[in-house]
């Protein structure tokens, strides 16, 4: 069976957190924000060197000063570092393949979809990293997704949309199938 991946870089990109601010934000300093928001990510001197590391923009301005006073409407984006995930198979090996969905054996190890430590090394990644040598129905751009999870342990076959609308017909398979399980 045909497979494919790319192996792992050694870290992530990180991720980038972003909030648009509502009006009653208005008036609060950065770091009184991100306090009440965010008060379970981070102690208060977490926030301080996140926004001392150059790590918090306003607007897509960096903000440096923790007293900065914010506005309603604008947008606060935290970019949070890039880190070593744990590792994690990179391969998925192709079961069935038309212009519409893609079956793979996804390995035990594997996450399905970001989540918690695994940010990148997922199937999704590995799909959309593969996007670019799909052939899709008609004209539709490539929109690979998985249409159901495994858990992370668990090797199984996956079934993945190739476009928007594979994804929408085969969710509602999924949908429907698991409605009559209890009609029999």
């Amino acid at each position: 069976m045909p497979s494919f991946g790319e192996p792992w870089p050694e870290c992530n990109d990180g991720i980038y957190y972003r909030d648009v601010l509502s009006p009653s934000d208005e008036g609060s300093t950065l770091i009184e924000y991100y306090r009440r928001k965010y008060k379970h990510s981070a102690p208060l001197h977490g926030w301080l060197q996140r926004i001392n590391n150059k790590q918090v923009t306003i607007d897509g301005c960096i903000v440096v000063n923790p007293n900065t006073i914010l506005r309603g409407g604008a947008e606060l984006v935290y970019h949070r570092l890039p880190w070593k995930e744990p590792d994690a198979p990179y391969l998925l090996e192709i079961l069935y393949e038309d212009n519409d969905m893609i079956a793979l054996n996804k390995p035990s190890g594997l996450q399905v979809l970001p989540g918690g430590l695994f940010q990148q090394r997922t199937v999704l990644t590995q799909l959309q990293r593969h996007a670019g040598s799909l052939t899709t129905s008609g004209c539709q751009e490539p929109h690979p997704v998985p249409v159901h999870r495994l858990g992370r342990g668990t090797s199984g076959i996956l079934l993945c949309a190739k476009t928007k609308l594979a994804k929408s017909c085969l969710a509602a398979f999924f949908a429907d199938g698991t409605s009559v399980l209890g009609e029999r």
